[in-house]
């Protein structure tokens, strides 16, 4: 028996197979969920079937935005309990999960393996990734130039607490010869202000570690550091652990 563990998300979904001892990643893919979760789900069990995976010696988890979207799946957990699970099986100890997701963004309490506590900003976009894909397509960048630009880039504070304000504050910004750098500098630093004032909300733990799209981002890992005053922590497979606690408890 294999176990397999699939996160659709509102921007990207992930897939992992794990092996029969739940202990290591087979298989992992990332695609993006497109407008029809129910497409995305057919097209990850085609996938499945191509790897050679006959459907009676595999158990299948969904989470995520789309989990009700896999008809397929043998049960849906909710993405909170999967997150937590996904961390801790990539990294050990008591810690606070932040993960950056399209459209909600998740702080996730963990000790002793378990989900203590978490807290959620889904009533706006500002601070999720959506957020940051907006400002990015103002800019005319992908999201990786977006980090990169913010890099070399000084600081400038976008004041608005709201998407649709702070992008007209951005093509202010644009038209007074700010330049690119300066105005990514600014919206990543912000989304990461809002990030630590939404973890600021709960007790710190004795690590963070960040999970989600971002979590291979250097430049986004270095700022929350910075603002929390503690390392923030991640994995290069930061990104799947929805779709690895989806696997574990298949």
């Amino acid at each position: 028996m294999n176990y397999v563990g699939i996160d659709i998300g509102s921007t990207a979904s992930k897939v992992v197979i794990l092996d029969e001892g739940k202990e290591s990643i087979i298989h992992k893919k990332v695609m993006p969920s497109g407008w029809n979760s129910k497409e995305t789900s057919e097209i990850i069990k085609n996938w499945i079937g191509e790897l050679g995976f006959n459907r009676n010696d595999i158990s299948i988890v969904a989470t995520g935005y789309g989990r009700v979207s896999v008809p397929y799946a043998d049960k849906t957990i909710t993405e909170i309990t999967c997150h937590g699970k996904g961390a801790n099986f990539l990294r050990e100890g008591d810690m606070t999960v932040i993960d950056i997701g399209g459209q909600d963004t998740k702080i996730i309490q963990i000790k002793n393996g378990q989900v203590m506590d978490f807290i959620m900003n889904d009533k706006c976009s500002a601070g999720t990734g959506k957020f940051l894909e907006i400002m990015a397509n103002r800019l005319g960048l992908t999201l990786e130039e977006m980090f990169d630009y913010a890099e070399e880039g000084t600081e400038i504070k976008i004041s608005s607490t709201c998407t649709v304000f702070a992008e007209s504050e951005v093509i202010s910004l644009m038209g007074k010869g700010t330049s690119r750098q300066d105005i990514a500098a600014g919206v990543v630093n912000s989304i990461c202000a809002k990030v630590v004032s939404l973890a600021n909300r709960k007790p710190s733990r004795e690590q963070y570690f960040l999970t989600g799209g971002f979590s291979d981002s250097k430049y986004m890992i270095d700022e929350l550091t910075k603002r929390l005053g503690t390392q923030v922590y991640t994995d290069e497979d930061a990104r799947f652990a929805g779709a690895i606690g989806a696997g574990l408890l298949a």
